[in-house]
């Protein structure tokens, strides 16, 4: 790994031990030479592994003895860029805390520097444009050090020892403060930020990845204002507090939450947000939870140390567009939303947004894998005989690159539903392209034919195509992210995904290794009134259900009938005569009806937002459940989803709380999973479970589905390093690649 600070240790090491030799990068990774007693080598081989530096990550250790040259210094040689590339590239990391002191310190140099850094923090991956990593390929080549940095840089005692992106207050670089116009306003930038925040204004902040949209996140009238700029009516806002003990204020935080919150990668950390704080209401509105992250630059640290109040940080876009990091995207697509920006002039080079995660179990979920995580590998057991490039999905796009046994998952690149993310997938992928030296000869992609991910692949020349279908990839990234290769009996409940038949798949029960998949079960289908309208309406998926489960004969009395009373009759012709309403068995869509039949979202305006409101609105106390009548045979079972839509609909005649409902819905989804793979154990003998898909981003149907399945002797795999949602389908489209190419097909007989 390079950018980590390993040659400055290593120098330091065989120094300390009396060693001579030399030490360098090429892009195999680092190479050295050690010479000296046979003691002192064994001694050096083994703190190599114990004492290497925090962001150093040691795959393994290859040795050779040579003949003793006799050199009277161990030395720190010139890169080599020849050669195929093998060597890593770190993630940008948090400011550690010696250079926090270093910052805080009026006495130092770099007292108030807000890019102060060195070899064990800071940006990597955002300014790195090619490799091996040295400061004439990043973006911090623009910047002369100063005599006293170079000085530092050459000083092999120093912690800034060839540490790329050193710098000072005297060589840069520089923050600056402008206006909507790119006016520049007079005054100490960092402090013109902070009065502006504090006037209720909306600032527009250069980080690490590009720029974020800032209010006083106390401030109702200013987080009003920025959801109404950016177009973004509902979905929760992330928070950045000052430090840990700032979080436990605004929301419940355990041992394992404090350790994703304070660790170096410092993604968001999804918490549950606690009552009657200050934190203004359209911060989150309506929501359980709460995405709180620490300061991770020392600009950062500067602001909240100057506000003392939670600001919110969210990304700098308008509606799906990209995260703009550029200064001229900034002014282009901001310009109407902020009222001053604080930016400064050390270049972005790859745009990487914010990272969340959560905790289940005390094991590290990734939501969103991004800043922080990203370009670090997924390691394989096994090699990829061919380079493979996977194009990933059509919403919460990322692609993925493999050679050798490593598959590189891209930073979160967003829905491909304009040209501004379609440009940057593209962007994204030359860059990996040429950073890892992938020259792709498999190509994977999503069966959907008018995925843009899709036609991107077919689009390229002299490539030799794999289509990979949509839950297959789901179950596959799961095995992979838990080092599994099947097979499994893999529930992969989602939105939807287009299927081997050419309909629209969602509710899926699947005997699958990386090779190849059955669909052994699946949710009975239901039509999409209005196909695609019927993903942002959800109560034209609660009507469509009310037919499938009632017929002709459809409570009229229910609320939701009685709210669109105009429109519901067609909507159930379409969804009875199947014209304009395509069928799907999609679980995604079944939550969105329930929601809908309890009135709590009949219009969506983000992507699941109807399911996660309706998680969000659970009786958590409640143990009641729907049962399911699952079928007692055929391939493959068709389990009725009309069950648990005729449970809701009698409890709400009944008049039961809609909290309790949906409480009583979620478990009868989960006893649902576990008695068809119960049944499905009996005919393959497989009693591992693997869970993927973006339904199963619902913590309370996680939890409870997992219970369940282990308390009838199933093993259970779940996500962790990779998202459960599209974000991880790359990853599951190169393993399939890969493990076709390697033609070991396992246990799936037709």
């Amino acid at each position: 790994m390079q950018g980590v600070g390993f040659r400055p240790f290593v120098h330091s090491l065989a120094t300390r031990l009396g060693l001579s030799g030399h030490v360098g990068n090429d892009v195999h990774g680092v190479f050295l030479e050690v010479e000296g007693t046979t003691a002192a080598v064994e001694r050096f081989l083994v703190s190599v592994t114990e004492q290497a530096p925090p962001l150093a990550v040691i795959e393994r250790i290859t040795t050779d003895e040579l003949a003793a040259c006799g050199s009277g210094s161990f030395e720190i040689v010139a890169s080599e860029a020849a050669g195929t590339r093998g060597t890593l590239v770190s993630a940008d990391s948090t400011t550690c805390a010696d250079c926090l002191r270093e910052m805080l310190d009026p006495h130092d140099r770099r007292f108030g520097h807000p890019f102060v850094n060195c070899t064990n923090c800071g940006p990597r991956f955002t300014i790195v444009r090619d490799i091996p990593y040295d400061r004439p390929l990043t973006t911090m080549s623009a910047f002369a050090m100063c005599a006293r940095c170079e000085s530092e840089y050459h000083d092999p005692a120093d912690r800034r020892f060839h540490a790329q992106p050193v710098c000072c207050p005297d060589c840069g670089p520089r923050l600056r403060l402008h206006d909507a116009a790119g006016v520049v306003l007079p005054g100490d930038p960092l402090a013109g930020a902070v009065a502006a925040l504090e006037r209720g204004e909306i600032v527009a902040i250069k980080g690490l990845g590009g720029y974020h949209l800032a209010v006083d996140a106390t401030n109702q009238d200013a987080a009003a204002t920025l959801r109404k700029r950016k177009h973004r009516e509902d979905k929760p806002f992330a928070v950045v507090v000052s430090g840990p003990e700032r979080a436990e204020d605004l929301c419940v935080v355990g041992e394992d939450e404090q350790a994703l919150l304070t660790s170096p990668r410092r993604p968001i950390v999804l918490l549950r947000a606690r009552t009657g704080t200050a934190l203004a209401a359209a911060v989150a509105p309506g929501n359980r939870r709460l995405g709180v992250m620490l300061p991770y630059t020392p600009l950062h640290h500067l602001l909240l140390r100057q506000l003392d109040t939670p600001i919110v940080l969210t990304s700098g876009n308008v509606a799906d567009e990209p995260i703009a990091y550029t200064e001229q995207q900034a002014r282009a697509r901001l310009s109407g939303i902020v009222d001053v920006f604080l930016s400064h002039d050390r270049a972005i080079h790859m745009r990487t947004d914010d990272s969340v995660v959560r905790s289940f179990r005390g094991r590290e979920m990734l939501l969103r894998r991004s800043r922080g995580y990203v370009p670090q590998p997924i390691p394989l057991a096994w090699d990829f005989p061919r380079h493979v490039l996977a194009c990933g999905a059509e919403l919460k796009n990322t692609f993925c690159v493999a050679k050798q046994h490593h598959a590189f998952v891209s930073h979160h690149i967003g829905d491909l539903e304009n040209h501004e993310t379609l440009a940057s997938f593209a962007e994204g992928i030359e860059h990996f392209r040429r950073l890892f030296e992938v020259d792709p000869r498999l190509v994977a992609h999503d069966l959907h034919p008018e995925y843009l991910s899709t036609k991107y692949a077919q689009g390229l020349d002299d490539v030799e195509l794999v289509g990979v279908q949509h839950h297959h990839a789901h179950i596959a990234a799961c095995l992979v992210d838990n080092a599994e290769s099947g097979p499994v009996l893999g529930v992969a409940f989602d939105g939807l995904g287009y299927g081997t038949d050419d309909t629209l798949w969602g509710g899926e029960f699947l005997l699958s290794d990386l090779v190849d998949f059955r669909r052994l079960a699946h949710l009975e289908p239901v039509a999409m009134p209005g196909a695609t309208t019927a993903i942002r309406q959800p109560w034209r998926m609660a009507v469509a259900h009310l037919v499938s489960a009632y017929g002709q004969h459809l409570p009229a009395e229910l609320d939701l009938l009685r709210r669109n009373e105009q429109q519901w009759p067609a909507v159930a012709d379409l969804a009875a005569r199947g014209v304009s309403a395509p069928p799907t068995s999609s679980a995604g869509r079944l939550f969105d009806a329930v929601a809908a039949l309890l009135g709590v979202r009949h219009a969506i305006n983000y992507e699941g937002q109807a399911a996660v409101e309706l998680e969000q609105g659970t009786d958590l106390d409640e143990r009641g459940s729907y049962p399911v009548t699952v079928p007692a045979g055929g391939e493959p079972l068709r389990v009725p989803g009309s069950d648990l839509v005729r449970a809701v609909v009698e409890d709400l005649r009944a008049g039961v709380a809609a909290p309790v409902i949906a409480a009583r819905f979620h478990n009868g989804v989960a006893d649902m999973i576990a008695e068809v793979c119960t049944r499905l154990r009996e005919s393959t003998g497989v009693s591992t479970v693997a869970l993927s898909g973006g339904v199963f981003q619902n913590m309370l149907l996680l939890e409870r589905t997992t219970a369940r399945l282990e308390a009838g002797d199933f093993r259970v795999l779940v996500h962790a390093r990779v998202p459960t949602n599209d974000g991880g389908i790359s990853l599951g489209q190169v393993a399939v690649a890969g493990a076709r190419d390697r033609c070991d097909s396992a246990v799936l007989p037709r």
